[in-house]
């Protein structure tokens, strides 16, 4: 009880804090294969883009903001990142290659301001708005889906829509369409995608194959199993364990939707498709049983010993031994590739599911460009050609094999070098696999309260864990929060 009232009072602080902010939570192609999710060591003979589905009902582009094709007079513009590390050093170089090549052709400087993780930079982006300080806008963002709220409602938008209003001679037909819709809300196309990624796998292949564990396994159950065989120390005498995670938001979003529901392919955590359609106002997964039906099958791998509940650390226990199993982004393939070198051989799988009953696939993740309209119609010109430029397919090959995000530009799973890549990391298009398998009604969670929706799921799940709450406890507590938090917001920001 006392853990219980700890963490109400705890959010209560936290959603009084948030009430007058705006803040955004983030979002994909046929029905999941019935095989287990497919390990890889072995180079698949070619790798082809996302698969297209059916596209939804086109939008009119909004005529209100219309800019030229291009710049008339020379442009300097500002770029807001969120890139760091192996990513923030390209995206410098992508800077520098566009204000020497095309940039200078049409007269566009790029000032590139690195503002720290999405979250910082989604900060700032509301202390501008709120403070009406709209001359401090970036004319360029990368936001993840932690700013998609604050963006759509600033005012201050030029969507990728308002742009092909004024360049129709561009095609986003040449982009991967799951990641385009991935940036979609309510029908209009807000941003632009740029690094695009998705939650995979990684396993010691060489630890699993020791304890004869066949292949890598694809559900909870099948954790639990491949736990057993472990040893129950590594070779130096440390704690070996089979799995470590504290549920967030996305990956909630991740096994909820990976379950079949009611007139979709995918089970959602919020209303209207998980705050796609319009505002989230309440929770679905309660109601419907998804959230218990997860709760319980992640109680039972903290009973077994399979699982435990950390979130910190973990690459680091990857790389020396002491974990079997890591969920992780896809974006980080390049360093875990680099840091295990020849460690042990690196395995990598889909996302692993609930039961044999969900589908395969996680939500896609990452992260896109979005302009804003500062009444300057030669800067929304000039951002415009430097985010078509950032989605062309060169860009996106440099981008994809330096990093791990997979190319957001179909035109990219062409190019040679691009190709060879993946042949020799086979790692690489697990990604591109998954995507292809998850259904397309599976959509990421955008919410208003974001940071303390986020936060409030691992503090529940952490509950269940620390304090051995039953998962129908955890999931009344959990739904009584979080409903709470979103009538909270949406009440404060009518």
């Amino acid at each position: 009880m006392k853990k219980k009232l700890a963490v109400l009072c705890c959010l209560a602080m936290l959603a009084a804090a948030m009430a007058g902010c705006s803040g955004g939570s983030a979002a994909t192609t046929t029905a999941a294969p019935a095989p287990a999710a497919p390990e890889t060591t072995a180079a698949p003979a070619t790798t082809a883009a996302p698969a297209t589905t059916a596209a939804p009902a086109a939008t009119e582009a909004p005529a209100a903001t219309e800019a030229p094709a291009a710049p008339a007079t020379p442009q300097t513009i500002t770029l807001w990142h969120s890139m760091s590390d192996d990513a923030g050093v390209l995206m410098q170089r992508f800077v520098e290659d566009f204000n020497a090549g095309p940039g200078k052709e049409k007269q566009i400087t790029v000032e590139a301001v690195f503002q720290g993780k999405y979250s910082d930079s989604t900060t700032k982006l509301r202390t501008v708005l709120q403070t009406e300080q709209y001359a401090e806008l970036p004319d360029v963002m990368q936001i993840d889906a932690t700013g998609i709220v604050d963006y759509k409602t600033s005012g201050k938008a030029y969507t990728v829509d308002d742009a092909l209003a004024a360049d129709p001679s561009y095609s986003t037909g040449d982009l991967v369409e799951a990641v385009l819709k991935a940036w979609n809300y309510d029908g209009v196309q807000l941003g632009m995608p740029f690094n695009a990624s998705t939650t995979v796998m990684f396993y010691n292949k060489t630890l699993l194959d020791a304890a004869g564990v066949a292949s890598a396994p694809s559900t909870f159950d099948e954790i639990i199993e491949a736990a057993a065989k472990l040893p129950a120390q590594t070779e130096d005498g440390q704690d070996l364990v089979a799995y470590a995670q504290i549920p967030n938001t996305p990956t909630l979003a991740n096994w909820i939707g990976q379950l079949p529901g009611a007139g979709a392919n995918a089970s959602y955590v919020v209303d209207n498709r998980n705050g796609r359609d319009g505002t989230a106002t309440k929770l679905v997964c309660d109601s419907e049983g998804t959230l218990l039906r997860f709760l319980t099958g992640w109680k039972n791998m903290l009973d077994s010993g399979a699982l435990i509940n950390k979130g910190d650390g973990l690459s680091d226990m990857f790389y020396t031994g002491r974990l079997a199993l890591y969920t992780t982004s896809t974006s980080n393939l390049n360093s875990i590739l680099t840091t295990v070198n020849k460690r042990f051989e690196l395995g990598c799988a889909f996302y692993p599911r609930i039961d044999s009953s969900a589908n395969f696939g996680a939500t896609i993740s990452g992260s896109a460009m979005f302009m804003f309209d500062k009444g300057d119609d030669g800067k929304k010109a000039a951002a415009w050609e430097f985010v078509k430029y950032l989605a062309s397919p060169e860009v996106q090959a440099r981008f994809s094999t330096g990093t791990g995000y997979f190319p957001v530009n179909k035109g990219t799973y062409e190019i040679a070098a691009y190709k060879d890549h993946v042949a020799k990391y086979p790692q690489f298009a697990v990604g591109v696999e998954q995507l292809n398998a998850t259904s397309p009604d599976m959509m990421g969670v955008t919410v208003g309260p974001s940071t303390d929706f986020y936060y409030a799921i691992q503090e529940y799940v952490t509950a269940m864990a620390d304090e051995d709450w039953t998962p129908e406890e955890t999931a009344d507590e959990m739904s009584a929060a979080l409903n709470g938090l979103l009538d909270q917001y949406n009440k404060a920001n009518q």
